[in-house]
């Protein structure tokens, strides 16, 4: 399955960015990065058919999403926001049994596929220990893989994931991305996902797109778009790239200052 963009223009009420064309195919794992206010949500919830592009197209398999339902474009693609757990009390079953929503209609009860799809999910993100316990309890770890785990549950073959590793410590950013990893090695899904971390993004990524100015700055793998160059043009801070010593993966830090600036007001 392929999600494409040609010549998008998107934002509310006025253009955030402009000449967006990208092509997000299966059993890749695509990363969208840049500065705060740069576009990474906007983008992503374009492409989910949230919002409607100002000009330009949004695709998915050749076929513009909005002359498609919204239920068939929900069917195929999966879009987990920036939120915490809702306030209300649904189990971990009930939440990750929404996903079937697109298929079943909000009311009718489970057939025995859906309960099947459930459970698989369930098993496949580690959740049977807290299927019964209440969303609102869980950790930080634990919402995010159910909320994975409730987009996989729509059986899409395309992931939008804006921020997953947010909040998470090291041990749980890994947990996070190696599932989604296996996600589009085993699966042959579409991922694309935003990060803050640019140390994630070499080490996981297989495409990586970085905005800046309303625009694509530049687009490539992760060796071609983690430059120091382009890196310290696009944040406005001096950032040096190195290879890791093991992997190879691109590593990136920040050039100290020669002096610190509370000593330069002296």
């Amino acid at each position: 399955m392929v999600l494409a963009s040609n010549n998008l223009s998107c934002g509310y009420r006025r253009a955030v960015l402009t000449g967006v064309s990208l092509t997000l195919r299966g059993g890749e794992l695509f990363v969208v990065l840049g500065p705060n206010g740069s576009g990474k949500t906007t983008l992503l919830r374009t492409l989910a058919r949230l919002v409607r592009p100002l000009s330009g197209t949004v695709t998915l398999d050749g076929k513009d999403v909005w002359s498609c339902s919204p239920s068939d474009i929900a069917a195929a693609v999966a879009f987990t926001s920036q939120v915490l757990a809702p306030d209300w009390p649904f189990t971990v079953r009930e939440f990750v049994a929404l996903g079937r929503a697109p298929h079943r209609g909000w009311w009718r009860p489970l057939g025995k596929h859906d309960r099947q799809v459930l459970d698989a999910n369930l098993d496949l993100f580690g959740l049977r220990a807290v299927e019964d316990r209440h969303v609102t309890e869980l950790s930080g770890g634990e919402w995010q893989r159910v909320r994975l785990a409730r987009a996989l549950t729509q059986e899409a073959r395309v992931l939008l994931l804006d921020e997953p590793t947010t909040h998470l410590d090291p041990r749980y950013q890994l947990d996070l991305l190696s599932l989604v990893r296996g996600l589009v090695r085993d699966h042959h899904l579409a991922v694309v996902m935003t990060l803050h971390d640019l140390n994630l993004v070499g080490a996981w990524a297989d495409r990586v797109a970085l905005l800046t100015g309303g625009r694509v700055h530049c687009e490539g793998t992760p060796e071609t778009v983690l430059t120091s160059f382009a890196l310290t043009a696009v944040y406005g801070v001096p950032l040096a790239v190195a290879p890791h010593p093991q992997t190879g993966a691109p590593v990136v830090s920040l050039v100290p200052a020669t002096s610190h600036p509370a000593e330069e007001r002296r």
